[in-house]
């Protein structure tokens, strides 16, 4: 299934996507829809009112999850050529809500930043609480995927030993625009093209630490909950990394592919 948050008139509703219409299913948000403990069921049969589908504005899937985890250095290849050995356990950042925006959003380039940079990333959505959870109970725990760009502004990330500051600027991160469930494929193509530009291409096969092995993680640290989003790190070719580097400016547009999971695809505005 592809499960949704979008706006309307009235507000915000989780809906299921079909091929012609989205099917609202009687919450606010996916957040609203995953803390029932029926919510596959329940998802799968609704039948509320119907949306046309080139009419959707998509919210970001889960509009106000308790938590945003980040994972840093999470694909072999870029951690390799690099130059360094494969991390033991997972580099956590984390990222604040407001910093969230919909898969079709503008993009907000932030006024103090001269180098906003791109990071394409596979989005894992929790379905239920987690809590020491082994990789066999964190996987049953996976609502589904979702796409993310970790916008990242590097001149800010880079003024400390902690990246929070350069991760977190607000309205910089686009998710969704929907959340598939795990029924499909178990490795995904990712890609980042920016002005039809591709800069990014990998599979999350690549992963150092796979989805379930993340939640099992982090659920030792804390306690997951249904709507929380983990980010699941990036591969090479971000724009950091070029010589000479290259940034995100106005008016760009930044084109996010997860395949089999959807698309992002955001414009670049200079903060007013």
């Amino acid at each position: 299934m592809r499960l949704a948050t979008i706006r309307t008139a009235t507000g915000t509703r989780a809906v299921r996507v079909e091929e012609t219409d989205a099917v609202e299913l009687g919450h606010a948000d996916l957040g609203e829809l995953f803390r029932r403990p029926d919510w596959r069921a329940e998802a799968a049969e609704a039948q509320g009112r119907r949306h046309p589908v080139g009419e959707l504005d998509y919210a970001v899937p889960v509009t106000s999850p308790d938590k945003v985890i980040c994972v840093g250095l999470n694909y072999r290849n870029h951690i390799l050529e690099m130059g360094r050995e494969l991390p033991t356990h997972p580099t956590l950042f984390a990222k604040y809500t407001g910093a969230l925006i919909g898969a079709y959003d503008d993009i907000t380039l932030p006024a103090v930043s001269s180098a906003v940079d791109w990071e394409a990333e596979l989005g894992v959505v929790v379905g239920r609480p987690l809590r020491h959870a082994s990789p066999e109970e964190a996987a049953a725990g996976i609502a589904g995927y979702t796409v993310v760009n970790d916008v990242t502004a590097r001149d800010y990330q880079y003024r400390g030993a902690q990246w929070l500051q350069g991760k977190t600027f607000e309205a910089t991160t686009p998710v969704g625009p929907w959340v598939v469930t795990p029924d499909g494929a178990p490795e995904h193509a990712l890609s980042c093209a920016v002005d039809g530009e591709v800069v990014q291409r990998a599979s999350t096969g690549d992963l150092v630490f796979g989805p379930a092995d993340l939640l099992a993680y982090v659920s030792e640290i804390i306690t997951l909950l249904p709507g929380d989003i983990i980010a699941t790190g990036t591969p090479g070719g971000v724009g950091h990394a070029r010589t000479p580097a290259r940034y995100l400016t106005d008016g760009a547009v930044l084109t996010t592919t997860v395949a089999g999971v959807g698309e992002c695809r955001n414009v670049c505005r200079s903060a007013k």
